[in-house]
């Protein structure tokens, strides 16, 4: 084994450029060398694929890959190939002669990895062709694809369990981001992984730092936001309806901001083109539905901005992992309101899915509000969901701004009241603005016509704006207080069990002070800092973007992104160290010999 360590060292250092495996990286290359199966859980950026590649390499046959996307298999082909090493996909989107030329090179044993969608398994002439050949290890990718509960749920993935019956003797690997415990259950369980071992790192992504402000004129609050931090930069902002990623992305480029949409409704052509150029060229920011994302392993994402509510946890963690894939620091950004909990509770209603199903989604939602509501360390909370437990992380907007706090008992207790009163009084459950309304006063022609103004609660909370209304509702519902219903096209709000005890006066509750609208500020977040990535002299800054314009151009000759040349840490370690001759080239993190045999003449001489 320790030839095999050595065999894999040297793969690492000769073909990906590293002299070190990171965390973790090691003991899984051994085991997969061995021709054992197993299943990883790694956040992204901490190098899974590496995982495989290097076992895959090592091992006689072919490495099939089983991947959801297009753009995901293409991303990593592209990758590959720049490391020397050949890489081909099979897909629906190829033509009849594309896709002979394909199998046949496969067939003739000029392929070391093959990426296939996992509908490619209900293929008769795909399973044949793999029966005549010697396979290395199988790879099923973004594994979480497999579960009902998951968050990108793929029914072609439960197909997988054929590999098991069909190729017994053929080691497995599955490979995913993300997964609560109940989701990394079913991957086990239907990709037949029972005897695998698992390797599960810490979810922890250290160099992300989370924000998150309450909305207040959203599309401000988010160019307020890129201006301050991120100006020039890469980044994803995430919208929850088409619409709005049009006219989010239209309102940022009016703006100045070089900003694309991407979304379903557009032609293939056009979601192409959007993504080959927020792929190729660098400060682009691709507003998009959740459509977006799993395909793209750009590394100088430096932020993932959300304007409406993620559904989960789950998906919030594997939405923003996008960002900072390089390990340099990034931001997590998230601006949210009541009017998102509402839309995401009718989007759970109108699914098709059982009871078990919207009571679980619902439960999921709940968790992501009380993320969102905390007023202790964001990051302490996003690992707890994953079952992990860490000291608070001083890099949050929490930890770095620590919010006020104020005893919200006889607030709480007029809301609830009002709730109590409309439902035993009236038998009626009403929404926040109508909540509001009685609460302030207000002879709307609604509550004349149903006669609220007659409810003894009816004025006693002119004190909190109706912002701080909302603000509240949206605590006591992240605390438990509050139960939310939909009803028909609205959404109601009615006691919860626990809530007896504050209306009585048995128990106090103190939570996160709402600012006025009058008074909050018009971004709602926190100060702009020197959120610089590289400290750079001048001189040393005029031959990083030197560098830069060179290997944009690389990228455009060869038809690849930016990334795949070299990633921005490499470029910054050239400027750095200066390396004199190839010799020197070679020590520089991320540059394999293909690399030094491609580009290091064009390198050395932009040095000199």
């Amino acid at each position: 084994m320790q030839g095999d360590l050595l065999s894999a060292k040297d793969v690492l250092r000769h073909v990906f450029g590293y002299d070190e495996f990171r965390s973790g990286q090691e003991a899984i290359v051994e085991h997969l060398i061995r021709g054992e199966d197993a299943l990883i859980l790694m956040p992204t950026g901490a190098g899974k694929s590496l995982c495989y590649q290097i076992p895959g390499l090592l091992r006689s046959g072919v490495v099939v890959v089983v991947s959801p996307l297009v753009a995901l298999m293409h991303d990593q082909i592209d990758a590959l190939r720049a490391l020397g090493v050949t890489a081909i996909s099979l897909h629906a989107g190829m033509d009849w002669t594309e896709m002979r030329e394909a199998e046949d090179a496969v067939a003739r044993g000029e392929i070391k990895f093959l990426y296939v969608a996992p509908e490619r398994f209900e293929n008769p002439r795909f399973l044949r062709l793999l029966d005549s050949l010697q396979i290395a290890l199988f790879a099923i990718d973004e594994a979480h694809c497999v579960s009902q509960w998951g968050h990108d749920f793929r029914p072609a993935y439960l197909d997988l369990s054929i590999l098991p019956e069909r190729w017994p003797a053929t080691p497995r690997v599955a490979l995913t981001a993300t997964a609560t415990d109940l989701t990394r259950q079913e991957i086990v369980a239907r990709l037949q992984l029972q005897n695998a071992k698992q390797f599960i790192s810490s979810f922890d992504r250290p160099n992300i730092r989370y924000e998150v402000v309450e909305k207040n004129k959203e599309r401000q609050q988010l160019l307020s936001f890129i201006n301050q931090q991120h100006a020039g930069e890469s980044g994803i902002v995430y919208c929850l309806s088409r619409q709005k990623t049009d006219s989010v992305a239209a309102f940022l480029k009016n703006a100045g901001i070089s900003a694309l949409p991407y979304h379903a409704g557009l032609s293939p052509e056009e979601r192409y083109e959007n993504q080959r150029i927020f792929q190729q060229e660098d400060g682009v920011v691709m507003v998009s539905t959740i459509a977006f994302g799993m395909g793209i392993n750009k590394p100088d994402v430096r932020f993932v901005a959300h304007i409406d509510i993620p559904r989960s946890i789950e998906a919030y963690y594997q939405e923003t992992g996008r960002a900072g894939r390089d390990g340099l620091p990034a931001t997590a950004w998230l601006a949210y309101g009541l009017q998102d909990l509402m839309q995401q509770r009718k989007l759970i209603e109108s699914s098709n899915g059982d009871e078990a199903f919207k009571q679980r989604s619902t439960d999921a939602l709940n968790a992501m509000l009380a993320f969102c509501e905390a007023t202790s360390c964001r990051r302490q909370r996003l690992l707890a969901y994953f079952g992990e437990t860490t000291e608070p992380c001083g890099n949050c907007d929490i930890c770095l701004e620590p919010p006020e706090l104020w005893d919200a008992t006889v607030a709480a207790q007029k809301l609830l009241s009002a709730i109590y009163r409309l439902q035993h009084e009236y038998g009626e459950f009403s929404g926040a603005k109508h909540l509001v309304d009685i609460l302030h006063g207000k002879k709307t022609e609604r509550v004349l016509q149903q006669g609220h103004d007659a409810l003894t609660v009816f004025g006693i909370g002119r004190e909190l704006d109706e912002g701080q209304w909302r603000g509240l509702i949206r605590q006591l519902l992240a605390a438990e207080y509050l139960e939310m219903q939909s009803e028909g096209f609205r959404n109601t709000y009615r006691l919860a069990k626990k809530s007896y005890d504050l209306l009585r006066g048995k128990k106090k509750i103190r939570l996160r002070k709402i600012q006025a609208l009058s008074k909050a500020h018009s971004n709602n977040q926190m100060p702009a800092q020197n959120r610089s990535i590289f400290d750079l002299g001048p001189a040393d800054a005029k031959l990083f973007e030197a560098l830069k314009q060179w290997r944009l151009q690389e990228a455009k000759s060869n038809g690849v992104p930016a990334y795949v040349v070299f990633k921005d840490i490499t470029l910054y370690q050239i400027v750095i160290n200066k390396p004199k001759d190839r010799a020197a080239l070679a020590q520089i993190e991320g540059i394999g010999d293909k690399k030094i045999s491609n580009y290091g003449e064009a390198i050395l001489a932009l040095l000199k």
